[in-house]
């Protein structure tokens, strides 16, 4: 058999996956159900644990091109503006090896895309995997393509196809994604049309009651990316169907959504307000989500390993969503180093064995900090004293950006 991989999806996780692939030696093949490849969503902060990784894949200058490098994040609060604390990010490349960064998720995309268009990688759009099936000796996908379903056979498959992974629901059938209770709104404004004060080449982070904003910029600090996320309901409709929650780019009305928002960030500081103001065409992100994963088993199964959301979607409340996905690729890239087409499903176990401790970890903690951003009451004061009192210290987090 040929050492081959065929890969369901073409989002980052994906290309991510297609570039691991071709650097440990193997011909991957990627189906991505869209038309056009086109990464949909605003901003995505990549820690030094990725950037490491993009830049032993030889990506340091195509991400410099994009990429803007914030000097500082501040944790801010909602209603007075105060700093509460901030962490220095000028040296994360020393203490590291890598820097901290933000940037579109479509220029991300397209740098991934482009890498592996380079590296060998066969990408097909209009491509829809329907089933996966396996034996001992191969797996096959099947996969609609130019209105007709072929099969494609291979030594392994990776499912990357998202939250929303059919693949996933075939082989584990743990039902779908629920809605969190939590809603992002998210825009993108020019920072020329920002008021001098409203500028920004930092972090920052507003913690409020049951809400906080998150803005950094973007297309190398031309842009600033902001996104308020809140606790929420949708309407019942919606909550129940799939469709509704699928979406990554929901628009209600402009005075439906700045209803919402106005009521998220009731309270809120004159600058925070005046920045919301300055944001047009806001768009609607229901969050969706599994619970944190309990076993290698979500990871792989037989011939197929499940990457990224398809495996362990994150809460944004630790900005490591796009990080973990990449992450996968590079330790899967590992085992396919030393896998043949015949002990494939054994190096996937090594790969499942070595990665879904530390994705649940970052899971479970995406949950805690999304509690802590939006605490109220006596939590809230102790948040705040704690941010006040200790501060780097406590945003510093060696064991998620340090060497593993």
């Amino acid at each position: 058999m040929n050492r081959n991989v065929l890969i369901a999806g073409g989002g980052i996780a994906g290309m991510a996956a297609g570039i691991g692939a071709a650097r440990a030696n193997w011909q991957a093949t990627v189906f991505e159900r869209s038309p056009e490849f086109l990464e949909i969503g605003a901003g995505v902060q990549l820690g030094p644990n990725v950037t490491r990784i993009l830049q032993a894949w030889g990506l340091g200058d195509a991400l410099a091109q994009v990429a803007a490098f914030p000097q500082s994040l501040h944790a801010r609060s909602l209603t007075t503006g105060q700093v509460l604390a901030t962490l220095s990010l000028q040296n994360t490349a020393a203490r590291y090896g890598a820097p901290y960064v933000t940037l579109h998720r479509a220029d991300l995309h397209g740098l991934l895309t482009q890498a592996a268009r380079e590296a060998g990688v066969h990408i097909h759009s209009d491509a829809r995997v329907q089933r996966v099936h396996q034996s001992p000796e191969a797996v096959a996908l099947d996969v609609m393509q130019h209105s007709q379903v072929q099969s494609h056979t291979a030594a392994l498959v990776v499912a990357a196809d998202g939250i929303w992974s059919p693949l996933r629901q075939q082989l584990l059938e743990d039902g779908w994604p629920t809605f969190t209770g939590h809603i992002a709104y998210r825009a993108l404004v020019a920072q020329a049309d920002l008021p001098q004060h409203l500028r920004s080449q930092d972090v920052s982070v507003w913690m409020g009651a049951q809400a906080h904003v998150v803005s950094y910029p973007v297309r190398g600090g031309d842009d600033l990316n902001v996104v308020c996320l809140a606790e929420g309901r949708l309407l019942d409709d919606e909550a129940h169907h799939l469709e509704a929650l699928q979406t990554w780019n929901a628009k209600k009305s402009e005075a439906g959504t700045l209803t919402e928002l106005h009521h998220a960030l009731r309270g809120a500081c004159a600058p925070l307000t005046d920045l919301m103001s300055a944001c047009r065409d806001w768009r609607l992100w229901p969050l969706c989500g599994r619970g944190v994963m309990q076993g290698a088993h979500e990871h792989v199964q037989g011939r197929v390993a499940l990457l990224g959301d398809a495996a362990h979607p994150m809460l944004p409340y630790l900005a490591q969503g796009a990080g973990m996905a990449i992450e996968d690729a590079d330790a899967l890239a590992v085992q396919l180093l030393g896998a043949t087409p015949e002990n494939a499903p054994k190096q996937l176990q090594l790969f499942a064995l070595a990665r879904w401790q530390r994705n649940a970890r970052v899971q479970a903690r995406a949950v805690r900090n999304g509690k802590i951003f939006h605490a109220t009451g006596p939590m809230r004061l102790g948040r705040d004293i704690g941010l006040r009192l200790m501060g780097a210290s406590l945003m510093d987090l060696p064991w998620l950006y340090g060497s593993k």
